[in-house]
């Protein structure tokens, strides 16, 4: 009697045989969408690749389809990422997918327009949920990468028009695998800190390829449920994406976003100016006024008195505008004697003055602590003016008396 083996046998073996060959370990298909299913308890997606000639069976775990930053239908053209193997039991042949992606214009504009459906249906573009930006943010945050052109530009931009504004930069990925979970990080970081009063989520040009993770249900959806204001600059004038609708405003380009969020301080002063000049014509005018009242009283013949009486009040008149003009000084200066002072104390106060002289911030899980609030093994970060550091806490030795008296 000849030899054999079971059905499982032979699978496990082709099973085997699939595994070892690299080619299928890591593979990107192209094929067309159909038959797809999500199973409502697993959340497991099922489909079939397809194009003229064959068809493939295809899965994609739950953790993996969470990632999805679009909705596939049936019918999309699709670039899906992952391996091929034999599934022992059925003996199927499939594809695990590990990532998916549209692919070509027409499947990009069926899952921007499906999206864009679901999340108008929820109100999530609605103009009444649209915030105004603060009209002087003292602190702007960024979320974009830290090599990106446009973080100079934000930087370019803010340090022209408006110097007093600082910039908090989250930096995060904007291409690739990591993209979407690492913008969602960084604009809910930002929405926690409660220094930024504004944030911005730009990147610069590119293909539509490079921009579509600004399509990222994910993204959209922490973008409008951030507490802040949020506005959106990605890529140039042309191009649009899910996240321009959710933010608050939108803006073509990084370095127009930064305009947007801070005044120009040459207008500020020009209207200074302007204010200065209008104020100045006005006294002139009304002593104008008054001047001429007083020469037509004074051409009445035979009005010698009334004619000395308008010379006094000329005279008071003259001692009034220089009292007003003397007023004037004195007020302005104790003006710019109070900014000053105010500018000084104000620097004193400053946090970041202080980390410059060497002082670090204990921060732990995001919150400052106290030296002797620490516990060894923890983790902590020193922030100082121009870097931060993680650290773990060793050891904490209480001070005596003597060690605090010290100077």
């Amino acid at each position: 009697m000849a030899d054999y083996i079971s059905v499982s046998a032979l699978n496990r073996m082709v099973r085997r045989v699939l595994d070892d060959c690299a080619p299928l370990s890591d593979v990107i298909v192209c094929g067309e969408l159909s038959g797809f299913t999500r199973h409502y308890k697993s959340g497991h997606l099922y489909f079939t690749l397809k194009d003229e000639n064959a068809s493939v069976k295809g899965v994609m775990f739950r953790g993996q389809a969470r990632l999805l930053n679009f909705e596939p239908q049936n019918g999309m053209r699709v670039l899906a990422y992952g391996r091929a193997t034999l599934y022992e039991r059925d003996g199927a042949f499939q594809l695990y997918v590990d990532y998916m992606r549209p692919f070509g214009a027409g499947a990009a504009q069926m899952a921007f327009e499906a999206l864009y459906k679901k999340l108008e249906a929820e109100g999530l573009f609605a103009p009444e949920r649209k915030r105004p930006l603060p009209p002087v943010p003292r602190c702007i945050g960024v979320v974009t990468s830290k090599t990106g052109a446009a973080w100079q530009d934000v930087q370019t931009v803010i340090a022209r028009r408006w110097p007093q504004t600082k910039l908090l930069l989250a930096p995060v990925t904007v291409q690739g695998l990591e993209a979407e979970r690492s913008i969602v990080a960084g604009i809910r970081a930002l929405d926690r800190d409660p220094r930024p009063e504004v944030i911005l989520v730009t990147r610069g040009g590119g293909s539509k390829e490079d921009l579509w993770i600004f399509n990222s249900e994910r993204i959209a959806r922490a973008a409008a449920a951030c507490r802040k204001p949020l506005v959106s600059a990605v890529g140039h004038e042309i191009d649009t994406t899910i996240l321009d609708y959710v933010a608050d405003l939108r803006a073509p380009t990084p370095s127009a976003a930064a305009e947007l969020c801070v005044p120009d301080r040459r207008e500020f002063l020009q209207k200074i100016a302007i204010l200065q000049e209008n104020i100045q014509k006005s006294m002139q005018n009304r002593l104008q006024i008054c001047y001429n009242r007083f020469s037509m009283t004074a051409a009445g013949a035979g009005m010698q008195n009334q004619r000395r009486a308008m010379a006094r009040r000329a005279q008071d008149l003259e001692r009034v505008q220089d009292a007003v003009q003397l007023a004037q000084q004195h007020r302005t200066r104790r003006a710019g004697e109070s900014l000053r002072s105010a500018a000084a104390l104000a620097q004193s106060l400053n946090p970041y003055g202080i980390l410059a002289r060497g002082y670090a911030i204990v921060t732990q899980d995001g919150a400052v602590r106290t030296v002797d609030a620490l516990r060894p093994g923890q983790n902590i970060t020193l922030h100082g003016a121009g870097a931060e550091a993680d650290c773990i806490v060793q050891a904490v030795r209480p001070q005596n008396e003597q060690e605090r008296e010290t100077p």
